[in-house]
């Protein structure tokens, strides 16, 4: 036991173990100890080939024998995939069964984690050796996180996502969430799954409009961290929306789909790492999610995730822009590239006052400061602490559609 007389030195200069102040007639005790993080990401092409031991052994110790799984469907999912994925643990004698449940934005509520919670107790999960598996999008993979960080205050689970979004965004990282009364995500946990498992064939069922969408968090790490990966999507955007990132005939060319989504990954996991209990709030993938939150929760259910978050890139390139971070033709050419991934510039909902109110919930939800990304050219970031609400107003005018300049979702 680690023990000490003198004044309480600072916390990170502590290792971990029990440290006793005022021996021998102890009254103060703190306890150190980190907590190791271990999860993976994973491509894997024919995750549902009955041949392939990948999906039923993901997350199980290696010294068990899985036998059991519950697994968690979005609905639209198991219309698509249910008939395959029982056939795949059938055929592994894996016995299993569904819960399945709508998920958007609508519904992701502590209801639907009920509804989840409901399923792990009948199934009678165990509390560690048969984790959840969840397929769907990043809506599903939100409420079925949540739910498993609080049954039995944590229950291993396992990613597949079936969206662009998922894949690149909501299912890579350690955050869960629901939304509460018209607030995004304001209930939550960390609580990362063991595994992600990304097979990019589940985009061949996705519509374009959800292409766009994950798209859209895709721009984002290309905006503020990678040139070579807007570069990709400014050549090739159209053809990657059409061809629902498939390389094949009709789809792009051998290799660019998969660029596109490693290096958007990779970034997004370089950016998660060192910060993934958000310890530090200056953090650069927050692009495009300063104004977003509100936005998307205004404009319910007529814009997606990624659409908010794209009309949240374009007001927040404005800013810089007037600024002098970004030229007028490199705006241009952001702009081009967002109407070439289906991405709006501007919603109805967008007004000074709403855009004032979501700076506001910004800096209430970075503990007092603004800590506001804006693009710094293309591929680099910088972050503002002093927007005030006649600039967010600005910018905002030059949002306003003028011809072709921008879209209106409607």
């Amino acid at each position: 036991m680690a023990t000490t007389t003198s004044a309480e030195p600072a916390l990170d200069s502590e290792a971990d173990g029990l440290y006793a102040y005022g021996l021998p007639h102890q009254k103060h005790w703190k306890v150190v100890t980190s907590k190791p993080v271990n999860y993976e990401v994973r491509f894997r092409s024919g995750l549902l080939d009955p041949g392939d031991p990948t999906l039923v052994s993901a997350g199980a110790p290696a010294s068990h024998i899985p036998q059991r799984r519950l697994l968690v469907v979005e609905t639209q999912v198991h219309a698509l995939y249910g008939e395959r994925i029982s056939a795949y643990f059938s055929a592994r004698s894996v016995a299993h069964e569904f819960c399945v449940i709508d998920a958007h934005e609508q519904v992701k509520t502590m209801e639907s984690v009920f509804t989840v919670v409901s399923a792990m107790d009948r199934f009678g999960v165990p509390r560690r050796r048969e984790p959840v598996i969840a397929f769907g999008g990043g809506v599903l993979t939100d409420i079925v996180g949540l739910a498993t960080s609080l049954y039995r205050r944590s229950t291993p689970y396992v990613r597949v996502p079936t969206t662009l979004i998922g894949m690149i965004d909501a299912g890579i990282g350690a955050k869960t969430g629901v939304n509460f009364e018209r607030h995004k995500n304001r209930l939550g946990t960390y609580h990362p799954s063991l595994t992600t498992l990304i097979d990019p064939a589940f985009l061949r069922t996705l519509g374009q409009r959800h292409i766009s969408n994950g798209l859209a968090e895709i721009l984002k790490i290309a905006l503020v961290k990678d040139a070579r990966l807007f570069g990709l999507l400014e050549t090739h955007g159209t053809r990657l929306v059409e061809g629902r990132l498939q390389s094949v005939q009709g789809g792009v060319g051998k290799g660019v789909a998969e660029e596109v989504l490693q290096r958007a990954i990779h970034g997004m996991l370089e950016e998660l790492q060192p910060n993934l209990w958000e310890h530090q709030l200056r953090r650069i993938v927050d692009y495009g999610h300063s104004f977003s939150p509100l936005i998307e929760m205004n404009a319910l259910p007529e814009l997606l995730h990624g659409e908010a978050v794209g009309i949240d890139m374009a007001f927040s390139t404005a800013l810089a822009h007037r600024r002098g971070l970004v030229t007028g033709e490199q705006q241009s050419r952001i702009r081009q590239v967002m109407r070439a991934l289906g991405l709006p510039l501007w919603h109805r909902t967008c007004t000074p006052e709403l855009m004032a109110r979501a700076l506001d919930e910004t800096v209430m939800h970075r503990d007092g400061r603004q800590h506001i990304p804006l693009p710094d050219g293309i591929g680099f970031a910088r972050f503002v602490d002093d927007l005030g609400h006649t600039e967010l107003a600005a910018a905002l005018a030059d949002l306003v559609p003028r011809g072709s300049m921008a879209r209106e979702t409607t």
